[in-house]
């Protein structure tokens, strides 16, 4: 017979461990924001009412002649004769709430750059003169995205390689050891160093390279796990039954081999996000024209008179890891049962 904990009294114990719950609710209103970031950080406007026609800049591009422009060439909503032809004799422009994506560059902005906050900048910008909000929301939301992905991809590479070695166990297990002894002792920053020559940056890239090595922490945990839940009775009776060996291992095994892979999931995470910061910072991670937290902490440090570049960045980083952090305290004492009988 299972052992597994009830999925609902292991919620019911997260929700009691108040700093977990507020961080978790925080933390999913933060990433929704970012998510919906093109709507009220983006250097278009949602709506444009212009000599009785309806435009919508932000889901489509239009040339500056449909604004009275004079140039067919994509419009510049910051140039001065197309914000007073869309906004002055009847017309109509609405602009979200900080008009600036993350690579927008203001080319009629007078102040220099990086330029401190502002009311046109509410963070300033960089030393490009990007504005640091704009940033800061894609690349938090970047970051998020960039960690789940990783996460997912080295669980369920870790999971099935941890299950293979503790069910079946002997030469399997022993072949497999070696393998992981020899795999983790590569030079993975080198590595990436030498892979990103022959690559162009991007996400998907790091994606890949960091997934090679990121599961093998995790497989010795559910390695452990399997190793000790397949001498279970339940196996046994599923073994007599004539039940498959993976139906066994899915289907009995791995619900009850499942906790030290739920209870470390916001820690993996917060590396995964450590790790793509720090690549960025090095300069191996994503190009420097898109947004990311590593970025603007080299900035930060490359131009330290203007404080808001790093100190937004480290906040940022900062508010990120703890809420995580505070998550992961509340998963592990959910599924610590001593805890949840005090």
């Amino acid at each position: 017979m299972s052992k597994n904990l009830s999925s609902h009294s292991t919620w019911q114990a997260f929700k009691r461990h108040k700093r977990g719950w507020a961080a978790l609710r925080l933390l999913a209103v933060l990433f929704a924001v970012s998510l919906l970031a093109p709507v009220w950080s983006n250097d278009k406007p949602l709506w444009i009412q212009y000599q009785g026609s309806h435009y919508f800049p932000a889901l489509h591009t239009y040339h500056e002649t449909v604004f009275g422009g004079d140039f067919d060439t994509p419009a510049d909503y910051f140039d001065p004769l197309i914000r007073r032809n869309i906004t002055e004799n009847g017309n109509r422009a609405v602009y979200p709430p900080n008009p600036y994506a993350a690579d927008t560059i203001n080319e009629f902005d007078t102040l220099p750059d990086p330029a401190r906050p502002s009311a046109n900048h509410w963070l300033g910008t960089d030393d490009r003169g990007r504005d640091v909000l704009a940033r800061l929301v894609y690349g938090f939301r970047d970051s998020l995205l960039f960690a789940l992905a990783l996460t997912f991809a080295t669980t369920v590479i870790g999971v099935l390689a941890g299950a293979v070695q503790g069910y079946f166990g002997g030469k399997v297990d022993l072949l497999m050891q070696r393998f992981l002894e020899i795999w983790g002792g590569l030079p993975e920053l080198y590595l990436l160093i030498i892979l990103s020559s022959f690559f162009n940056p991007g996400l998907l890239v790091l994606l890949v390279l960091l997934s090679l090595f990121g599961w093998m922490g995790l497989s010795d945990y559910v390695r452990a796990e399997f190793l000790k839940n397949r001498q279970a009775d339940y196996v046994a009776a599923a073994k007599s039954m004539g039940v498959s060996d993976g139906r066994i291992m899915w289907r009995h095994i791995l619900p009850n081999s499942l906790t030290p892979v739920l209870a470390f999931l916001p820690f993996r995470i917060s590396g995964a996000v450590l790790a793509l910061t720090s690549l960025d910072f090095l300069g191996l991670g994503v190009p420097a024209s898109q947004a990311s937290l590593g970025e603007l902490l080299a900035q930060g440090k490359d131009n330290l008179d203007a404080w808001w570049i790093g100190l937004s960045a480290v906040g940022t980083l900062t508010l990120m890891l703890l809420l995580l952090v505070m998550i992961g305290e509340g998963l592990r004492q959910a599924f610590d049962v001593r805890a949840r009988d005090i």
